[in-house]
């Protein structure tokens, strides 16, 4: 498998394009993002575990009962939550598409992102699809990701090549998540594309599979937001003999899915709301699967930990007081805990107590703007890794104002 250009434009037949149609006030950055299938693709999605969902994950879920999609939309600067004609704006809002494309209404997966509780209208979405529409090209993926931006600082785009049958297949995928970031699933858009020839039911597993140790491990500030949803479309065109069950050919797929998927995680992560730190949390010698996962998203969801990276400080007790609370079964008396970056790692804690290092060559590799913290439970084979930020003053600034 290789790393390749043009995100979810690297698949063959997909088009996609971002531009600016009134819903953001700033002019200057695009707000509505479109990706496009020349075929019908088999589809899958994965949304927020949040009882408050955006009128358009309700639309989706409608439109991919049949395990079908053509077209993505999505537009930022407004969630297009909490509103009384959220979902009559979000089911026009396809049928604008849909009508523009000539293709079925139900066929088109519906996005949005920005403000909660914002009134919305018709008007941009009416005004736009056509010079959208017109705009696709297969080199419009980059276009497509800034669409889909709001306090992000960093794009967010990925693809790779592989091979399946002896053919050469592709997948790529573009997202968004800066805050509201917490596990089972974060403020954060994900859409996927794939020429792979496999059926919906095997995407949808592939994708539930591959988000239980990846997306639903990343947290950045403790909030579940309204509108995540992670959508994937696979239009079969690289040609290879169709996907029906799980053999060696489902298995090279979802590891592809698996290496994009990690990419974009710890690309969402980094670029955490006033992050200067990406954070690993590594977890090993768990009993079981879900030990591991617990355990190491309770330290990556620690305020504390969080803020003791940002400052660079070697305070393993905050990661034991995590590990303590997080409800999962560990014998704390066999918990060893190590910091690493680019310039090396130390041991901080031995069977659950401190261990005797130098607080000099700790902060020198806390200073770094990676940091793993390694936590082994010595109980077992399992493991996890949890992805977050640090706990900056930026985070409060950012939030504070967030909607003026």
């Amino acid at each position: 498998m290789k790393r390749v250009d043009w995100g979810v434009c690297a698949s063959t037949g997909f088009k996609a394009y971002g531009m600016h149609c009134g819903i953001r006030k700033n002019k200057t950055k695009q707000d509505l993002s479109l990706i496009f299938s020349d075929v019908l693709a088999d589809a899958a999605a994965v949304f927020t575990t949040n009882l408050v969902k955006g009128a358009p994950l309700l639309v989706t879920k409608e439109h991919l009962k049949d395990g079908k999609a053509q077209a993505i939309i999505c537009n930022s600067g407004n969630a297009n939550t909490c509103n009384a004609n959220g979902i009559e704006i979000a089911e026009e809002t396809c049928k604008l598409l849909a009508d523009e494309l000539h293709i079925n209404k139900k066929d088109v997966i519906v996005g949005s992102t920005g403000v909660i509780g914002q009134p919305m209208s018709i008007e941009p979405f009416k005004n736009g699809i056509p010079a959208l529409v017109a705009g696709l090209t297969a080199e419009g993926s980059q276009d497509a990701a800034l669409g889909i931006m709001t306090t992000d600082t960093k794009l967010k785009e990925i693809a790779f090549e592989f091979e399946i049958d002896g053919k050469s297949c592709h997948i790529g995928g573009i997202a968004k998540g800066s805050g509201m970031i917490h596990p089972n699933m974060a403020t954060m858009l994900v859409y996927i594309t794939s020429d792979v020839n496999i059926d919906s039911k095997l995407l949808q597993k592939a994708l539930s599979d591959t988000v239980a140790d990846t997306f639903n491990m990343i947290s950045v500030d403790g909030d579940t937001s309204t509108n995540d949803t992670v959508a994937i479309m696979a239009n079969g065109m690289a040609g290879n003999t169709r996907i029906t069950e799980e053999n060696a050919d489902y298995h090279i797929f979802q590891n592809a899915l698996n290496e994009l998927m990690v990419y974009l995680c710890r690309r969402i992560a980094k670029d955490g709301e006033g992050a200067t730190k990406l954070l690993e949390c590594k977890v090993s010698g768990a009993k079981t699967k879900e030990i591991a996962r617990t355990v190491a998203k309770s330290v990556i969801c620690s305020s504390l930990v969080k803020a003791a990276m940002f400052g660079s400080d070697a305070n393993w007790g905050r990661v034991l007081c995590a590990i303590g609370y997080s409800g999962a079964d560990v014998d704390v008396t066999k918990v060893d805990v190590s910091f690493k970056s680019d310039k090396g790692s130390i041991e901080v804690c031995k069977d659950g107590a401190g261990v005797p290092f130098s607080e000099e060559i700790a902060k020198e590799i806390l200073l770094e703007d990676e940091i793993e913290i390694l936590v082994s439970l010595n109980s077992g084979d399992a493991s996890a890794t949890a992805y977050g930020c640090d706990l900056t003053y930026d985070y409060v600034k950012i939030n504070g104002d967030y909607r003026t």
